[in-house]
This record gives C-alpha cells, structure tokens and sequence, in this order.
C-alpha cells in the first residue's frame, strides 16, 4: 500500500484516523500498532513475521545490554546484535549480488536463491541498529513497554520509505504526546504538499524520463532526461518525507526534517546536509565518528570517508552502479575538503552552477544499474559518442513538458516559501489567507485524487532500498 493512493487515501487513512481519534489515550499506540501490521501485511504479508521477529530481538536485546553490568559483556552483545541484524539485510539485499561479483572475478558455479526484497528492510534494520547502540553508549534507556517500542518499529508513517527515526526522537511521545488542531491541520498540509509533490510533479517527470530513454539518443536528450530523473528522485522522496511528517504531525509525532532544498546547495558538502539528512546523519554519528572522524591522519580521514561512501552506495541499492555513485561523492567531497571551499566560498554563484552539474550527473549513475549503458550514457553526454545535438523528439518532449520542467525548477527552491511568509506577516492579508487555505488544500488534494485515477501506478522509488 503506498500514500499515492485511492485504497491509502479514502480507505485505510480514514478508518485508521477514525479510531484512533476515538479511543481512550492509553489505546492509541495499539491501534496505530495493530494499523501499522496491516499496513505492512497488505503489501509484504509473508514478511510481516520479520518485522514482527526484528522488534522482539531488539526489545528483548536492548533490555540485555542496558542490565549487563560489564563492558566486554556489553559489547559482545551489542556485536552479536548488530551481526544478526546486518546479517539480515545481508542476505535479503547483498547475497546473490555477492556471489555475482565473486563469480565475475572468479567463474565458479555458484547456485542463486530466489530473494524477494522485503519493503522498507534497510529503514528499520538501521533504526534498530540505531537504537541498541544508543543503549549501549548510554544515550537512551530501553524501552520499558514492548508495545511502545513495536509502535516505534512498525510506524506506518515512516516504515517504507523513511526518513529514519531514531528512538531518541519520539521516546517521550510514545509514552505521551499531545494533540492539537493547530498540529492537526499542519499535518494535513504538509501531507497535502508532499501528496501533489508525488502525484503532480514526480510521476509527471518519470513519465517525461521514460518518454526520453524510448527515444533516439541525442546530447540535449540525455541531458534533459538527466534533469528529469533528478527532479523526480527528488519530488517522489521529498514528497514521500512529507507525508511521513505530516501524518507524524497529525497522531502526535514530531519527525525531524529530512530534506531542505538540497537542489540549490552551494557545494556537493552542503548538498549532503540537505539530502537525505536523516541516512547522511546515521552514518557520520554511527560509522565515520566511531571510526575516527577527521581527528586523525591524513591517511586514516581518507579511509574513513572511503568507508562511510561506500557504505551510502551500498545502502542505497546492491548493484555496481550504486557502490560507483557512492565513490563518485568520496571523491567530490574529498576535493573539496583539501582545495575547492577556499574558491567555493568566494564564487558563490559558481558553486551553484558547479554543484547543479555534478548532482545531475551523480543521479544518471544512481539510475543505471547496468554499467555499459551507464559508459554509453555518459559518452554521449560529453560528446564522446556520435549522436545528434538534438532531435524531432526530444524537441517535441521539451515544448510539451516545457512548463512542468520550470513548474518543478521553481519549487525545487524556497522562493515560493519565502513569499508565502512574507504574504503572512502582513495584517492586511491574514483575513482572506484564513479563508483561502483550506480551499486551497482541500482543492489541491482532489486535484491529486483526479491525477491519481488518471495516472497508472507508480510507486515509491525509495521503496527499492
């Protein structure tokens, strides 16, 4: 089931709110317990028991390694832990990649398993793995009722797609959290923004992308279309981010930001404190910290940037072409560190144009798992291949998705914000804004209802991590 439709909007929501509104404040983590499960079952139900088996471990684990009164007893079984939890993912995501790899450097006959990848498995291994290590640290105490903590693992919400919540985050509103209207209604709007981000803007430019990779290659086509795939990549997970926060908002959860206008960032650095920042924070506070950071060597920061890259490339996908897109930012953001700030900082307007262009090409590598159409991709791009600058077709995809490419440009950037809350601060304009904005959003969403019936199903694209 995904946020982006009919059964999700006038089905399961409404029904799920209904109840939960309903009960009593000391029933209201069963039903979004027992809602979460369904959630799940409905789309992956022969792996609910995982998930179901993956709380009960961590409960009872973290409840271990907080009463161990020894600091080798602690540590071996935070290690025996986190090795079974990774050893999961390591066998549904990475197995039969890693016997391909090892096959290609070395032909042997190895026998493939049949593996579906559960949905959603790389966001709740890391925020269990994020929990028993804050135990461990001392940051957190366990989580004294296994319903809370069930809650916390299997939040619909935030359960597919992320952004990934750390228990630290939401402790004292699992156990008591308060609802408001004004929340509420907050929490409708930011869901309403990412539902149209998903349904009016990201499957639009999928569809402008698969369009432009049906038809004959040329320089400006490959180009346009790796502007396409990095709006859309950037709208279908924002959006889905949004919603996640705004129904957080609406049963009492606050979620921390995951995405802040990464496509303006001055620097590849800056763009990696804007994208994803919950994954980029995971890793700089539970791999590159704990490996030293950049208080060492030269020698040693160098390996433990390498590290936290090509565990972000393979987070991200079990396939070359991901562990390729990681190295590609190791070395962006290696550069800059040792000599591109300095110039940077004083030519801002270049580190826009600079940056734009290296995460254009960053999501062509992302999106091409198949690495001699990746090589042949990027040939063309640069001129390197013997194709026409520009063709009937794409000349004809360019006028007719002309005002959806600008549409999206512009609400890549905050410009829209900031007028929006410069409107608001004048008195004079407060009155009618009172009386427009729940038209606006009750307008807006049925707008993406009617876009949702017309379009065919495009799920998440984050589902796949």
């Amino acid at each position: 089931m995904v946020f982006s439709s009919i059964t999700f909007l006038y089905y399961f929501l409404p029904i799920m709110l209904f109840f939960y509104f309903l009960v009593p404040w000391k029933l209201k983590n069963i039903v979004l317990l027992v809602s979460s499960l369904l959630f799940y079952f409905y789309g992956e139900p022969k792996y609910c028991f995982l998930l179901f088996f993956s709380s009960i471990f961590h409960y009872l684990m973290g409840k271990w390694i907080e009463r161990c009164s020894k600091k080798k007893g602690k540590l071996f079984l935070l290690i025996v832990c986190l090795l079974l939890n990774f050893g999961i993912l390591f066998y549904f995501k990475y197995y039969n990649f890693f016997l391909e790899s090892i096959q290609f450097f070395l032909p042997n006959s190895f026998s493939f398993l049949t593996i579906t990848l559960p949905i959603g498995i790389s966001f709740f291994t890391f925020q269990t793995a994020s929990y028993v290590i804050d135990i461990y640290r001392g940051k957190i105490l366990s989580s004294k009722n296994i319903l809370h903590f069930m809650t916390y693992i299997s939040m619909f919400p935030q359960l597919i797609a992320g952004p990934i919540v750390r228990y630290e985050t939401i402790e004292k509103e699992l156990k008591e959290r308060k609802l408001s209207i004004n929340e509420i209604s907050l929490g409708i709007q930011r869901f309403v923004i990412g539902l149209a981000k998903k349904v009016m803007l990201a499957d639009l430019l999928g569809e402008l992308s698969q369009r432009l990779s049906d038809s004959a290659p040329s320089f400006l086509g490959l180009w346009l279309r790796a502007l396409a795939d990095t709006l859309q990549l950037y709208f279908d997970f924002s959006g889905y981010s949004d919603m996640a926060i705004g129904l957080g908002l609406i049963l009492g959860f606050h979620f921390l930001e995951n995405f802040n206008y990464p496509l303006i960032a001055r620097s590849i650095t800056d763009f990696w404190r804007r994208w994803h920042i919950s994954l980029s924070s995971w890793f700089r506070d539970y791999l590159y910290i704990p490996l030293g950071g950049n208080r060492v060597s030269k020698h040693r920061y160098v390996f433990n940037l390498f590290c936290v890259w090509l565990a972000t490339g393979l987070w991200h996908g079990a396939s070359w072409n991901f562990i390729l897109w990681g190295l590609y930012f190791f070395i962006l953001l290696l550069l800059e560190k040792r000599f591109l700030f300095p110039f940077l900082n004083r030519h801002k307007w270049f580190g826009h144009l600079y940056t734009g262009l290296l995460i254009l090409i960053s999501f062509v590598i992302f999106n091409r798992t198949d690495i001699n159409d990746l090589l042949l991709t990027l040939k063309g791009m640069f001129g390197l291949q013997s194709i026409p600058f520009l063709n009937r077709e794409v000349l004809f995809y360019l006028k007719e998705y002309s005002v959806l490419l600008l549409f999206s440009i512009f609400f890549a950037t905050p410009l829209l914000k900031i007028g929006y809350k410069k409107v608001q601060e004048k008195k004079k304009c407060q009155p009618v804004l009172t009386l427009l904005e729940p038209l606006f959003y009750i307008g807006l969403f049925l707008l993406c209802t009617a876009f949702i019936i017309d379009a065919s199903f495009q799920p998440f694209l984050y589902f796949r991590f």
